[in-house]
């Protein structure tokens, strides 16, 4: 999904991994973003069976500056409203637990 060489990630959403900014030497920033990816993945999975275009709505793996996996959520308006729809739907489904 996140894999070297595809192109989707620079499709206008604005998403560009790390963030900028300094790194600290010793930090293990790698480790971090590895983890993050793993779970990008699965998101961006859980988003294609849901329906969505990874062009409209994606996950993106990133670091903080600490080398902590950060995952952010990127997308069109439109796309993020739908999804919170469905998060909202889930929730009162659930007895309201929110």
């Amino acid at each position: 999904m996140t894999g070297t060489g595809e192109d989707w990630l620079r499709d206008g959403l604005g998403a560009d991994g790390m963030d900028s900014g300094l790194w600290v030497a010793g930090l293990d920033y790698v480790q971090g973003w590895r983890e993050a990816r793993e779970v990008a993945d699965r998101l961006n999975r859980a988003f294609l069976g849901v329906g969505f275009e990874l062009s409209e709505l994606r996950a993106v793996a990133s670091t903080n500056e600490e080398g902590r996996g950060v995952v952010r959520v990127a997308g069109w308006p439109g796309a993020v409203n739908r999804l919170a729809g469905l998060l909202e739907a889930l929730a009162d489904g659930d007895g309201g637990a929110r």
